[in-house]
């Protein structure tokens, strides 16, 4: 699969080219749910354009619980509906894309007076194995107090009965959405970030086009179309209001918070889905060298672009984690890293966060707007056909022309050139291993970048090799920030460090050891001001304190 180029590095040229052509269809939103339309748009013929007013994945699609998961708690609202959709949509996207959604065992235990008994649990996991189509390993399995203490030795002696044991898989949500992105450029998609859609255009009182600011000159541009589909998330209903549409049904945000610890403080030996003593459940996943726990659901009014984890949010996932592990005392000390996110759900009267739906709803407007809200991560496939549909029957009522059915279960994403199961993926991060052992790389290196990158890594090692630098760990980041800047239009470091490597979350202290040598790297691509780097570093500086930095003094 061939890498097209998709870079910032001619940012004028492309917004130049923008402005002239005429597109079927502006998609407005650069997360999860604005990457799928785009690609499923795309692959049936439509000249797509998609914006999004920050980096790509910057809002609730890099904030996720990074699970591709088939909804178990939804059995417990009886949302059969949902839980059959996002169970046969997780092994789609485990094909798909093998290398970037990891098979991933997860343990259910079954504590006295938990949420879940003996039971229901049973059942409840039958009829999830029935409706998400699992086969073979992967179906469940019941196990006694002793197996279940065996797998994992951390549960509460004292009040387990037993544990159910099933499969997930676990993500990189911004990976998934730049490969979702990346994807629908070979079916000539267009896609810009730092491009804010800030109005729209009309024709006969219908939606014609969009009004755009780049973000990185404050220049304005204009953009036509013959639809514009708003999939901006937590940000729709702003986008009503300028469309003067924002009536019915409305946005209610809720906030998820994560917390990360070092591995060694929360060792879990596979994924943990457990109570929480208020009656909500919450997972801790292992992942590389840490652990990640979450997640909070709190109702969410405030500054939707600075989302923060609280002292409170954190000492509430402590506490769950340490009630559910009495062997762990993590502290606020422990924490290495975090994030928070919001989730952009379906306001129900007399609903608590934690109760609302997670359907996913298509408002139409008068002037012809359309917008999708709601919806999960593991379903934004089936959230992209259906919305593009709608814009398939409008083709053909308003311009008789016919698009393709969606076919998107079998577009591989980029990085999945031959990976036909997860062996594939695992035997080839062992070719990558012995190709850079001899460097004084580790196994974990070579598992970072094909779980980043799949296939991707080959042309990321070609990089390295043309790149003069001492510290072979320095070289390969700077290999990694060649690819990001010409292949997955990196604009800033912070593009870089949080969204296209995980690495803010998930090894926050290389973060500290590569910034300087970065931070000069992109000075030299983008040919920027030491005014402007300095910008950057301070931005850097503050995202490290904010989402590391739980002493008390914390606002």
């Amino acid at each position: 699969m061939e890498n097209i180029k998709f870079t910032n590095l001619e940012r004028q040229k492309t917004i130049g080219n923008l402005e002239s052509e005429e597109f079927d269809l502006v998609v407005i939103g650069g997360g999860i749910t604005g990457g799928g339309i785009a690609l499923d748009a795309a692959s049936r013929g439509l000249k797509v354009v998609l914006l999004e007013k920050g980096d790509f994945a910057s809002g609730t699609s890099s904030k996720s619980t990074k699970l591709i998961h088939g909804g178990l708690r939804y059995l417990k609202q009886f949302d059969f509906w949902l839980v059959k959709e996002v169970g046969s949509e997780r092994a789609i996207v485990h094909k798909l894309a093998p290398h970037l959604v990891l098979p991933e065992k997860m343990l259910l235990p079954l504590i006295e007076n938990g949420s879940y008994g003996k039971w229901l649990t049973s059942i409840g996991l039958k009829v999830y194995d029935i409706l998400a189509q699992v086969s073979g390993d992967d179906k469940r399995k019941m196990l006694e107090k002793k197996e279940a203490m065996k797998l994992e030795p951390l549960l509460p002696k004292k009040i387990l009965n037993g544990a159910g044991y099933y499969a997930e898989y676990r993500t990189d949500d911004a990976r998934l959405t730049i490969e979702n992105i990346k994807t629908s450029l070979l079916f000539g998609a267009q896609a810009l970030n730092y491009a804010k859609v800030n109005d729209f255009l009309y024709d006969n009182e219908k939606v014609a086009g969009v009004k755009v600011t780049d973000e990185t000159t404050g220049k304005e541009f204009t953009i036509k179309s013959k639809y514009v589909i708003s999939a901006a998330g937590p940000w729709v209903d702003e986008l009503r209001s300028l469309n003067n549409s924002k009536k019915g049904k409305q946005l209610h945000l809720t906030k998820g918070v994560h917390l990360v610890f070092p591995y060694e403080k929360l060792p879990v030996k596979q994924s943990v889905y457990f109570d929480i003593p208020d009656g909500r459940m919450m997972f801790a996943i292992p992942r590389g060298k840490v652990t990640y726990v979450g997640t909070t659901d709190t109702n969410y009014n405030d500054n939707k672009d600075r989302v923060r984890t609280d002292i409170a949010d954190a000492i509430y996932l402590i506490s769950a984690v340490n009630n559910m592990f009495p062997d762990i005392n993590l502290e606020l000390d422990d924490i290495v890293s975090s994030w928070a996110g919001l989730r952009p759900l379906i306001h129900e009267e007399g609903k608590s966060a934690s109760e609302l739906s997670r359907k996913d709803e298509i408002f139409v407007s008068d002037t012809g707007l359309i917008s999708i809200a709601g919806g999960k991560l593991t379903g934004y496939r089936k959230m992209a056909e259906r919305v593009v549909d709608r814009i398939a029957k409008k083709m053909e009522e308003e311009y008789d022309t016919e698009l393709k059915e969606c076919y998107t279960e079998k577009i591989f994403l980029c990085g999945n050139v031959d990976f036909k199961k997860f062996k594939h993926v695992k035997k080839y991060i062992s070719e990558v291993y012995n190709n850079i052992k001899n460097e004084g790389f580790s196994k974990h290196d070579a598992w970072f970048l094909v779980t980043n990158y799949g296939k991707q890594t080959e042309k990321i090692l070609e990089l390295y090799a043309t790149i003069v630098e001492a510290d072979p760990y320095v070289r390969l980041a700077k290999a990694e920030v060649a690819f990001g800047i010409d292949y997955e239009m990196v604009q800033t470091p912070m593009d870089f460090f949080i969204r296209r490597t995980g690495r803010l979350y998930f090894d926050i202290e290389s973060i500290r050891t590569l910034m300087e040598p970065i931070l000069k790297e992109f000075q030299n691509k983008f040919g920027v001001s030491n005014d402007m780097v300095q910008g950057w570093r301070t931005t850097l500086e503050e995202e490290l304190k904010e989402h590391s930095d739980f002493s008390l003094e914390r606002g």
